[in-house]
C-alpha cells in the first residue's frame, strides 16, 4: 500500500468513524483515536460485505456501501462505548 493510500484509509476511517457516532445517540467514552480506528475497519469491513452483496462499484459515491460502512462503525463504536462504560463502572 502507497502512502497515498493510507492517507486516504486514514482519512476515510475518521469520516466513517465520526459518522458512525453521530448515528448514536448520547456520548460515548472513547476518544478519537480510537473512533477513527473503528472507522477504518467499519469502511474496510462494509466494502467486504458491499461486494459479497453485488453492490457495483461506480465512479461517484456507492451510497449502499456507504450505509454499510457507517452502520458498522456505529455498531463498532457502541460495542466500544458499551465496553468501556463496563470497565469503568467497576473500580
Amino acid at each position: 500500500m502507497t502512502i497515498s493510500g493510507i492517507i486516504a484509509a486514514i482519512v476515510i476511517g475518521a469520516i466513517i468513524g465520526a459518522l458512525g457516532r453521530l448515528v448514536l445517540p448520547g456520548r460515548q467514552p472513547i476518544g478519537v483515536l480510537l473512533t477513527i480506528g473503528i472507522g477504518i475497519v467499519a469502511a474496510l469491513i462494509g466494502t467486504a460485505i458491499a461486494q459479497k452483496v453485488g453492490v457495483a462499484t461506480t465512479d461517484g459515491i456507492d451510497w449502499i456501501e456507504l450505509v454499510f460502512q457507517i452502520g458498522l462503525a456505529a455498531i463498532g463504536v457502541g460495542a466500544v462505548a458499551a465496553f468501556k462504560r463496563r470497565g469503568a463502572g467497576t473500580r
